[in-house]
């Protein structure tokens, strides 16, 4: 694992324009509130040889005490080495952050590249067993990709690849065709890389709540990510560490999920009998504004998801979300800035893709894969059960859980149209399909304003 602070530098173009470290940007700019002399005036103050004690001479930020300061002090820090479980706990905690992730649409991943069970703090009597699941889930992915990889070729029917591509992006296609759907195999103790650009505001409460996690991997980062940001913002670091507060809430959180887990039995991972993978019910409750909107009208200027959308849609509440949703959609549908997200990890079920085997192929070479995704929820659902703490490394990517979104109708409709338009994975097209169905019963007069795709190849 390793964290790494970079900061940026002007270009050449802004060679005549000021520059200053994060936290003498965030005393100039606090030094407005107190006086109107112009930034001018506030660069004056700076001494060449001394920027650290310059930025006291600016602004004495005294503790931090307004944290709305340390807003205004930019941080970016690329993260290597971190589990795909808890990179999905940071987009989770970062609403505000911009940043990207490595993707398992377009990167193979391997057993070498996986967390091992005392990097994760496994018990002991758990770490053999563990190993043994990595082994068999990594050992099912590369299966299914040779399985999906085999009916591109045989059926290139199947990825839709527009008229008049060169050879190479058919090719492309392909592959991200094989990867969409043999991902559900993959451990989320696999590791990915994460780059990460917000406040220093928001990395010190991000370090707060990691080192008061009870996760070893995710302590760890806290401590290297309060490293880094001791290089940029040195006086905010005394704020970065565990706190009481953060320590109690992520165990209370862990309590709720085990006394939810101890009366809630998944028959679809529980029992044999049973297909692995839950039926996913759209939900969808609407907030609107109390006099008549007009959402015609808010959409008549909507040319594209990054369009205006107007006043109406803007004040209208949704909450939505999904009974059943795998991890792999989770990890991108988290990501969205925007409201609030509520997903409590209890399995519900295991998706491995079988809905997209055509009549006619032989489903067997990876029918028999699904009791590898199904192992693997049934000991997260068990280990959850008896209190285990480490319960969230056992998933694979294809473990389903509750998935809910509380945000406004605007931003419903931009994520709509991401989600179902060029590019879009299949699934994330599915699942927000469901719910435009709901969107439309409850305002028929936006259908066909919303720019609704069919996940068309990019």
């Amino acid at each position: 694992m390793r964290a790494t602070l970079v900061s940026l530098r002007p270009a050449e173009t802004a060679a005549d324009r000021p520059s200053l470290t994060p936290e003498l940007l965030a005393a100039s700019g606090a030094r407005y509130s107190r006086n109107n002399e112009g930034l001018e005036a506030i660069l004056a103050k700076i001494d060449p040889e001394n920027l650290d004690k310059s930025v006291d001479s600016i602004f004495r930020m005294i503790d931090y005490g307004h944290q709305s300061i340390a807003d205004m002090a930019p941080v970016a820090i690329f993260i290597d080495g971190i589990s795909l479980i808890l990179a999905y706990k940071l987009w989770a905690r970062c609403p505000t952050a911009g940043g990207q992730e490595s993707s398992t649409r377009y990167i193979q991943l391997t057993q070498e590249g996986a967390l091992s069970a005392e990097a994760i703090g496994l018990p002991e009597s758990l770490r053999n067993e563990h190993e043994r699941m990595i082994g068999d889930a990594f050992s099912a992915y590369e299966q299914a990709l040779a399985f999906w990889g085999w009916l591109a070729e045989e059926r290139p029917d199947l990825i839709r690849a527009p008229e008049g591509l060169s050879p190479k992006a058919v090719e492309r296609i392909k592959r991200n065709y094989a990867f969409d759907r043999a991902r559900y195999f993959l451990p989320v103790a696999s590791k990915t890389n994460v780059m990460l650009a917000m406040s220093a505001r928001a990395w010190a409460q991000l370090c707060q709540r990691l080192n008061s996690h009870y996760l070893a991997e995710a302590r760890q980062l806290g401590e290297l990510l309060r490293n880094e940001l001791a290089l940029a913002t040195p006086r905010l670091v005394k704020h970065a560490g565990e706190t009481h507060s953060y320590k109690m809430g992520a165990q209370y959180e862990l309590d709720c999920w085990v006394n939810e887990a101890i009366h809630f039995v998944p028959e679809r991972i529980c029992r044999s009998e049973y297909e692995t993978d839950e039926p996913p019910m759209a939900m969808m409750d609407v907030y609107p504004p109390h006099e008549m909107p007009n959402y015609a009208a808010d959409l008549a200027h909507h040319g594209n998801r990054y369009d205006w959308v107007g006043p109406d849609l803007r004040r209208t509440g949704l909450r939505y979300g999904w009974s059943a949703v795998a991890f792999g959609e989770i990890r991108d549908l988290n990501r969205h800035r925007t409201g609030a997200r509520y997903c409590p990890l209890i399995p519900r079920g295991f998706y491995w893709a079988s809905d997209q085997i055509p009549k006619g192929v032989d489903p067997s070479p990876i029918r028999k894969l699904a009791e590898t995704g199904r192992e693997a929820a049934k000991r997260c659902y068990e280990l959850l059960r008896d209190g285990e703490h480490t319960f969230g490394y056992w998933p694979t990517l294809g473990v389903q859980f509750f998935f809910e979104r509380l945000t406004t109708a605007d931003k419903f409709v931009y994520e709509a149209e991401l989600r179902t338009g060029a590019g879009a994975h299949f699934r994330y097209a599915r699942h927000y399909t469901d719910a435009l169905r709901l969107f439309y019963e409850w305002f028929p007069e936006t259908k066909g304003l919303i720019l609704e795709g069919s996940a068309e190849p990019e």
